[in-house]
């Protein structure tokens, strides 16, 4: 569904702290009552290629509250903890069915996809955005870059 940034906080740039640079963002979709969201954007100031960028609905349940829909990584600097090795390779956590019928209110660990969609932070927000339909990020984001072809 479509969706347009309605705030972002900071309005200009990222906030630093914590070793991370971030930055929250306020979305409704373009058809009145069909939701709001929160988009989530954190990148480690120490290693550019570790970040996440996730995209919440909120929800009018107050015991849910906001649902992770999805969350689009970068590498996490490290060989791998894992089997498939996502935490040295851009990948995807999405939220189930099945887990949100379990009452999961997150992407779980176990259901990610190694991606080659992007590269770098510049090229997954890029991807993220026209992912989840989001109509108006140029007008918040100066993204000057190109992917490989």
């Amino acid at each position: 569904m479509p969706k347009r940034i309605l705030k972002k906080d900071p309005i200009n740039g990222f906030k630093e702290g914590n070793r991370h640079r971030r930055c929250n963002l306020d979305l409704a979709a373009i058809h009145p009552n069909e939701g709001s969201f929160v988009v989530f954007i954190r990148q480690s100031l120490k290693y550019s290629e570790d970040y996440s960028i996730g995209l919440r609905y909120l929800t009018d349940d107050r015991s849910k509250g906001a649902i992770t829909l999805v969350r689009y990584n970068g590498l996490h600097g490290e060989f791998s903890r894992s089997a498939d090795g996502h935490y040295a390779a851009p990948h995807i956590h999405r939220v189930t069915p099945d887990e949100l019928a379990k009452g999961s209110i997150a992407p779980q660990e176990n259901d990610r996809e190694l991606t080659d969609k992007y590269a770098t932070f510049e090229q997954a927000l890029v991807v993220f955005f026209s992912d989840i339909g989001v109509t108006n990020y140029d007008s918040y984001f100066s993204i000057q870059m190109e992917f490989p072809q």
